[in-house]
């Protein structure tokens, strides 16, 4: 809804992918939210059904049972677009070299498996905004933020594929606390689309207040006000791996901070000399940053964007 209501973006379309809620449920929402304010010129397509290479996990208990904090809207008087969400992805990246911007704020599974089957898109693609990761600990468990858990082979995909990303991801989210304060003045307004963000903001923040948090993390809407305004964040360069294996680690947005790392040259010693064969470090190897990875953010400034957009001001 931010990004519908900011004259900065022209949102050329939206694909769905399972995450909080089913594919099947996600599609059905994405059609009822852009009915909602009126887009239904904006397609809207059903994508992957399933992470690459594990089962699904959903987020009604965050979320509600529907995603939508138990909220039924208006069925839609939007259409859902025939396309395949990745085939519509490539399609529009073909169509608009260099100035398509992704903004994924689920699994990146529909924009992996664009890559996967046309890597041509690649240098095509303007920017990449993803929420998801965290160079600080998880929220599903220690290690790894949500987005990135439910497909971390996707993720990898996606970091590594060579063009422009920036990671908005629990580094900042968690410092963009939407509470009583924007709660209190999104329900002095009225119109539909207010009302409704007015519903789910409040579910969301008093689950979040249940829990001991003093308001709801922006992290979804905030990587659409970093597409708006980048001068939000502080991002500074980094490389980042997706760790799609550890035991207590899969999902993990492994950070370099320093973007270098140790060279480790294996050293033979003769028979008989006492030494065993080992590794024998003889310097440090620059490696490439792939990543800007916002760590600081001007919290209060995003907010007051948010709620005057949602509110049509």
């Amino acid at each position: 809804m931010l990004a519908l209501n900011s004259p900065e973006l022209d949102v050329r379309a939206i694909t769905v992918v399972p995450g909080n809620v089913t594919a099947r449920q996600g599609l059905e929402n994405a059609l009822r939210m852009v009915s909602l304010a009126n887009h239904c010129d904006i397609p809207v397509a059903a994508g992957a059904q399933h992470p690459l290479f594990q089962k699904l996990i959903t987020a009604e208990f965050w979320h509600g049972k529907n995603g939508l904090a138990n909220i039924e809207l208006p069925a839609s008087k939007c259409k859902v677009d025939p396309r395949y969400g990745p085939d519509l992805i490539i399609e529009l990246i073909h169509g608009n070299p260099h100035e398509i911007t992704l903004v994924p704020v689920g699994p990146l599974t529909n924009i992996a498996l664009a890559v996967e089957k046309d890597p041509s898109i690649v240098p095509l693609v303007k920017e990449v905004i993803l929420m998801g990761g965290s160079i600080k600990g998880g929220n599903v468990n220690a290690a790894a933020e949500a987005n990135i858990y439910n497909d971390p082979e996707a993720a990898q995909i996606v970091f590594q594929s060579g063009w422009p990303l920036t990671m908005v991801g629990l580094d900042v989210g968690d410092k963009t606390l939407l509470g009583r304060k924007q709660l209190d003045q999104l329900g002095k307004t009225h119109g539909p689309v207010n009302d409704f963000i007015y519903r789910v903001a409040k579910f969301l923040v008093e689950l979040s207040e249940k829990f001991g948090a003093a308001g709801t993390p922006m992290y979804d809407p905030l990587a659409v006000g970093v597409a708006v305004d980048a001068s939000l964040v502080t991002a500074p360069p980094m490389h980042v791996e997706v760790e799609t294996h550890g035991e207590f680690t899969r999902g993990e947005t492994v950070a370099n901070r320093r973007n270098e790392i140790e060279r480790n040259v294996l050293r033979h010693f003769p028979a008989g000399s006492g030494e065993a064969d080992r590794y024998i470090i003889e310097g440090l190897d620059k490696i490439e940053p792939n990543a800007k990875v916002c760590i600081e953010v001007q919290a209060d400034k995003f907010l007051q964007m948010f709620v005057s957009r949602i509110q049509g001001k």
